[in-house]
Parts: C-alpha cells; structure tokens; sequence
C-alpha cells in the first residue's frame, strides 16, 4: 500500500465516521425537540402569574414547558401551573424580581446567572457562573441575591467537588466578591484560606447570612454566619449543610449527614434551633434528601425529590416538628421558591 493510498483510505473511514456521529446527533436532537414540543404532562396555562401567595418552581413535567419557570397558587399546588417563557436550572424568587441559574448548552457549555422582574418577562441583570448552577437565593428586601455553582464536580457527594459561592446586588449587578477571599474563623480564630468551598446561602438581612463552608482536607462541613460589612465568616455548628432560615428568623432547616460518605452519602433533614444550638434530625424522611431546603410557613418545609422518571421531580412537604411523614405538594417540580403576596395585594 502506497502512501497515497493510505492516507486516502484513512480520509474515507474518517468521513464516514464524522458521518455517522452527524446522523447520531441530529437524530438525538430530532428525538429531543420531539419530546419538548409534545403535550405538557402537567396541566398548564400561560396566563399571568397567580395573584396572592404562591409558589415558584422549575417545571419538570415531560413536553412543552419542560425547564422552564412555572408557579401555583399557594391556595392550589394541584391544579394549573402558569409557566413563563424563561428557563431555568435553579430558582429562587422575592416579591419584585426572579433569580435564574442556567447552562446554555452549545459546542462550549456555558452558565450564566439572571435576574428578571417578578414577572419574569423582563431581564434586568446577567453575569456568568463559573460552572454548573447549584443554588441561589434573595435576602429578605431583594436588594441581594446569592448564587453557587460547582466549579469542578456535580454533586455535593463528589470526592474533590469545588464551587463558587457570590453574593451580588439587584440594583446593578455589583459583586461582592467570592466568600473564599473573606476572612473564616474556628473556634475564635482565623482559619488558613486553603482547600475550603462554600455553597447555600440564607439572609437574616441586607448584611447578615448563614452559609456552609466545607473543609476539603477533612471533609468537614460547618454552618457558619456571615457578616458582609466585616467581610467574615463564623462557624457556629458542625454538620450542617445548605441551611435555610425559618420565616420567623429563629430555626435553620438543613441537609445533615447520617451515614455513608462520599457517593454513598446520606443526608437528613434536620432542625437547628439558633437560641440553644439544638438539633432535631426529621427521621420522619428515610430518603436521602441532596437539596436546599425551603419553608413553606414557619411549621412546614419543602424540598425537591427525584422520581422514577429520568429528569423528572417532585417537590415534597415535610412537618418542621419531627411529626407526620412526608407528602407530595407539586408533582413534576424542582427548586421551589415561596412567594409572597405583594403589598396591598389579596392573599
């Protein structure tokens, strides 16, 4: 065989190759648009967002609207879910405005952070993430939004996971700065900035908030509270991970690890009293529960839980008090957000 000859033999297996992995996308893409433009199998409308409280959600339910942000009554989690034009991976909301974590797929993946009207039909800010979007949240007013994504890594229960932890303004996007580069204290003392990650922001206020900070050389997790004017960072508690503050400011929900480690982790929802340092473990969910938990009212917390179809969720209510068992409040849901009414407006 000459050398002409090989080479154009290697150019025609090469061709037929790349041809092969053309048809194998278009045809994957070909079966995906199918699927997104099927009929939703949730029931929906695309009216106006419901007046009075409401919740929030990424809507998972197989056909259109896949993905994007919906939201029902708080009088009717059952019934007809609004779903709006944008898309979403993680979402948080306050009454004037939507925060929307999102990877924009394409030949380079990219992520990017967005801040829309209570609406969610006009954009007001846009920055990019780092990596994969992870969680997200407003303080109590809606000057401050917070955001984490996985840096490397995909999940909490990843051996070397990183992530990146912001906190940035609504009113024009100025950042604050990664908490990596704030001061962490232990125990009183500073704690050397090396191999730490933060993820799950909670506000008390425009100033103050409860975080994680994992150690990734003990593997380690603490709750800490965070002071934005002083740029530090305090840990209060071990083993707690993604806190979310009650209504009434005096209780954090959070994920605790029971038992297992690393891709066999299993976490709990538990109860942190902030007056007495107290914990109560929610025994009540055997499940493993790997979200940010919401709250619901000050007796009841909700949370997202993936169900026996691939890229599907249901968003779940659990008792605060320990008691009762856990229960579907949104079939086909992910990331809820509760939503108040707005001043002056009819509950």
């Amino acid at each position: 065989m000459t050398p002409r000859t090989k080479w154009i033999m290697i150019a025609v297996v090469s061709v037929i190759a790349l041809g092969g992995t053309v048809g194998i996308g278009v045809s994957a893409w070909a079966e995906y648009q199918q699927r997104q433009n099927a009929p939703s199998a949730a029931d929906t409308t695309t009216d106006e967002l419901p007046a009075g409280d409401r919740i929030l959600f990424r809507n998972t339910a197989s056909g259109q609207g896949y993905g994007h942000v919906a939201a029902v009554p708080l009088t009717d989690t059952a019934g007809a879910r609004t779903v709006l034009d944008i898309v979403c991976d993680r979402v948080a909301a306050s009454a004037d405005a939507i925060s929307c974590l999102r990877s924009e797929r394409g030949i380079t993946p990219n992520y990017r952070a967005r801040v829309y009207d209570a609406a969610g039909t006009t954009e007001r800010l846009d920055w990019a993430l780092p990596g994969i979007p992870s969680r997200t949240r407003f303080s109590p007013d809606g000057s401050l939004v917070a955001t984490t994504s996985f840096v490397t890594g995909h999940a909490y229960a990843t051996i070397g996971f990183s992530t990146e932890t912001m906190i940035h303004s609504t009113a024009d996007g100025e950042s604050l700065g990664s908490l990596e580069d704030w001061t962490l204290l232990i125990d009183g003392a500073p704690s050397a900035p090396l191999d730490r990650n933060y993820w799950g922001v909670t506000f008390v206020d425009d100033n103050t908030f409860y975080a994680t900070v994992g150690m990734t050389t003990t593997g380690e997790t603490h709750l800490i509270i965070g002071d934005i004017a002083e740029r530090t960072l305090t840990a209060l508690a071990d083993n707690v991970e993604c806190p979310s503050l009650s209504p009434d400011g005096t209780r954090i929900a959070f994920k605790r690890v029971t038992s297992g480690s690393g891709p066999t982790v299993h976490w709990t929802p538990a109860i942190y009293d902030i007056a007495s340092g107290a914990v109560t473990v929610l025994d009540a969910e055997s499940r493993s529960v790997d979200d940010q938990i919401a709250w619901l009212d000050d007796d009841t917390l909700l949370y997202g839980m993936p169900n026996n179809t691939a890229g599907d969720s249901d968003v779940w209510s659990l008792p605060a008090d320990g008691s009762g068992t856990p229960t579907v409040l949104i079939e086909h849901a992910w990331s809820p957000a509760v939503v108040p009414a707005s001043p002056g407006e009819e509950r």
